[in-house]
This record gives structure tokens, sequence and C-alpha cells, in this order.
């Protein structure tokens, strides 16, 4: 798919090009977002909502269309951003809501749906300073786990989210859905495990990581100490030995019940706001 394809049509100040068509090939490209090799290739993805686009382009995202169905003419929040697109040099697009059925893949999509540019942090350019507190997830595979981490790294204060070896794409549609915004306001970072070990060992940081063998009780960690990185393990296996052995901290979330372990995104929440609770004690003081 290429660039020109992506801004096909009439595209002068002003304006909005209607399209009632499954076949238009414009339509065709936005459909395609939802298979990864089309988003690297474009390095675009999709955001659903009215409130989330106008959050994505508040934040400075650069949107590349803004899609809309013909009921939401004329409100005066899709009328803003529509002018706010044209005037950035997007694309804006009126459709039927079978059009947008057929983008969403949803029988009851949203009225507003954006094209968005990615935007990913590179690893060494993180310094961690004081009070910062990190994420880093090893092989993390479900679109849901990962968006829901995001969402809650974003309601912690956490500065940002590294993705480190072969994790799900936070650009998918069911990740974008999960983080409820929130991926807009969360920096993301892709590593390998070698690389983020390098990066660690000059970082500064106090890397707590959660393992099944871990001796240290989450709750008697000091994390004021110096800045923190949750380091947390694939929903099936784990923690790999390799990034275990070189963490400063192995600790466990003690359970009484009869589950052996909780789901990744309840995990990551429990020690996200831990680590953070005498950060959100002081904001709450004040």
């Amino acid at each position: 798919m290429t660039e020109d394809r992506y801004h096909a049509g009439p595209r002068r100040v002003g304006q909005v090009k209607e399209i009632t068509s499954l076949a238009n090939p414009i339509v065709k490209d936005i459909k395609a977002l939802s298979q990864k090799k089309t988003r690297d290739e474009t390095r675009t993805f999709m955001a659903e909502g009215l409130k989330l686009v106008i959050d994505a382009i508040e934040l400075g995202w650069a949107i590349r269309t803004l899609v809309y169905a013909k009921s939401a003419k004329g409100k005066p929040l899709v009328e803003q951003i529509a002018a706010r697109t044209i005037a950035s040099g997007g694309l804006v697009l009126e459709v039927t809501e079978k059009v947008l059925s057929a983008i969403t893949r949803r029988d009851n999509p949203q009225m507003v749906v954006g094209i968005f540019d990615q935007r990913w942090s590179a690893l060494n350019d993180i310094h961690p300073k004081a009070n910062e507190t990190w994420v880093a997830l090893d092989r993390v595979r479900d679109p849901g786990n990962l968006g829901t981490i995001i969402r809650t790294a974003d309601a912690a204060g956490a500065s940002g989210v590294i993705l480190v070896g072969d994790c799900t794409d936070p650009f998918s549609m069911e990740t974008v859905r999960a983080t409820m915004g929130s991926l807009f306001a969360v920096p993301l970072i892709k590593t390998q495990a070698d690389e983020f070990l390098r990066w660690k060992k000059g970082s500064g940081a106090q890397v707590v990581a959660t393992h099944l063998a871990g001796a240290v009780d989450y709750r008697v960690i000091d994390y004021a100490r110096r800045p923190v990185v949750l380091l947390m393990g694939n929903e099936q296996s784990g923690l790999p030995e390799d990034l275990a052995r070189q963490a400063d901290a192995l600790a466990r979330i003690p359970q009484t019940g009869r589950a052996d372990s909780l789901n990744l995104a309840i995990a990551t929440a429990v020690m996200l706001f831990e680590a953070r609770r005498h950060l959100l004690s002081l904001d709450e003081a004040k």
C-alpha cells in the first residue's frame, strides 16, 4: 500500500470525500490495517471513538485520515476535528454505517475513526529519573493484557512501557481498544532481551521482577530508593532465567487461594500501584 493511495482522491482545502462503496480502494487500504503486516508497512494504525481521536490530536499525534459516519455529520466536535484534520494535511471521509462496520469489523461501530502514525521511543533515549516507574514486559502475547497494562500504567503515573522480545502489537485494533485512549499518553519502546540487559546496566534503575521463585514479598521492597523498572514475564512461561538472574529483586505476590497464578495484567497492576504508592499518596495530599 502506497502513501499516494492512502491519500487518494480530491484534496482541496475544506473538502470531505464521501464514500458509500466497500470496493473503494481507500476503504480497502484502511480495512487492511487489521493486519500487522500492513500496520508495519505503513507505520499507521486505527483508533475508534470521537474521544480517543480528540485526545490523540490534543496530545500531538499525527492523524492521516478521519472517518466518520453520515449520521455524525454536523456535530460540532466532529466538524472541528474534521477541520483540524484537513488543516494538517489529512484526509476526511464521510461514509455509510455499512462502510464503517466493515472498517472496524463491528456490527455497532463507533461513529468516528482515526488513522494515526505510530509512535515509538528509543530505548537508548530513556534515562530513568528519581520517582519514575517503567514497566518492562517480556513476550506479552495477549492483546487484551497489553492494552490493560498500558491503561493501568497511565492511571498509576508510570513513565512508559518497554516491550521485550516477541510481543503482541500495541497498535492492533484489540490492544488499542483495551487501552481506552491511554495508548496516546504512554510512551512505548520495543527491544530485545540482550539490548534490554545492556541498557539496564547503565540505566541506574532498580529492576524488580515478579517470579514464582521470588523470595521477597513485593510489599517490603524499597521502591523509593531509585527509579524502578517492573519486569513482568510471559503469560504462560513467565520470565526466562537470563532475565530473572539480572533482576535486582525477585518479588512474589503472596496468594492463599487455590489459583496458582494471577493474570498478567492484574499482577502488573498490583505491582505498579505498590511501587508508586508513596508517590500517589503525595499527589493526593497536594
